[in-house]
């Protein structure tokens, strides 16, 4: 995350079209609006656009309303085919490389598989990398365990002053299941859990449920029985997977270039990639 945050302090001086990846509520809308407040912009909107019922002449009045501000589009993957032409007229007036405060600057999120998309023809190719020229992939939450003490922190005092009530104290069981928890609903999931034991001033009652989840998914990844030869296997996948994603973290995602140092074929990567589900494929 602090690459990410040097990375972030770098184009937001810039008019380049940044396009943000990452899961459902691991925050694409926050580091949207985290490089709008880093940029020359700060001072003008910034104007949130959801693309699944956005119509192409609501595409054109959002750009024009955002003049001198930035406009972010959500799950660009939604934008119809109409939308997506019209995009494309816009873009050369949005492009560059340098500030110009007279015109809109382009950010758009997505928590789809994007190149899938081009594949089967539901997004415009065209539009991918031309909206792609900066990608940002931003990690789930379970991926960066360390931040989640200070994000919870921050949650909790932030909900306190809006109930007007004492920042709680977590027990130590609750505050085990904070880091054995995997939030498949990341960052908004955790904000969820924080508000919920403000609100309720109960924290068992809070995470009873967070609880009861993370049980059975305990449960049901525990093996019965594990051969040696499986426990190999299983420590051999982990060491590649790490690996692998080292690598792909040292080129920024540039899967052929990662090919390259691994020394395997790019559609050996996509397969492995795919085989350690990883969403970013």
């Amino acid at each position: 995350m602090r690459a990410l945050e040097e990375v972030i302090r770098g184009l937001a001086v810039s008019d380049a079209p940044v396009l943000i990846l990452a899961e459902r509520g691991a925050g694409k809308e926050s580091t949207a609006r985290h490089i709008h407040q880093l940029s020359l912009r700060a001072q003008e909107p910034i104007n949130v656009v959801g693309c699944s019922s956005l119509a192409p002449s609501d595409l054109r009045s959002y750009y024009l309303d955002t003049q001198g501000g930035t406009l972010y589009l959500e799950e660009i993957a939604d934008l119809s085919a109409a939308c997506q032409e019209v995009l494309l007229q816009l873009l050369p007036a949005i492009e560059g490389g340098s500030a110009n405060p007279s015109r809109a600057r382009l950010i758009c999120g997505s928590a789809r598989d994007l190149e899938a998309l081009v594949a089967n023809g539901h997004l415009r190719e065209d539009v991918y990398y031309r909206t792609s020229g900066i990608c940002l992939r931003l990690p789930p939450l379970r991926q960066r365990r360390e931040d989640i003490p200070h994000l919870m922190g921050f949650f909790l005092e932030r909900y306190a002053r809006e109930f007007k009530r004492a920042v709680p104290h977590l027990s130590v069981s609750t505050q085990h299941l904070l880091r054995e928890y995997d939030w498949p609903g990341n960052i908004r999931e955790l904000e969820d859990a924080a508000c919920a034991i403000v609100a309720l001033g109960d924290e068992q009652l809070a995470m009873e449920g967070f609880r009861q989840r993370w049980q059975r998914s305990s449960t049901d990844a525990m093996p019965q029985r594990i051969s040696l030869k499986e426990a190999a296997r299983a420590a051999s996948r982990k060491a590649e997977r790490e690996l692998i994603l080292r690598v792909l973290d040292r080129t920024r995602w540039n899967r052929r270039r990662a090919a390259e140092e691994l020394q395997i074929s790019y559609k050996a990567l996509l397969y492995k990639l795919k085989q350690v589900g990883d969403y970013r494929t």
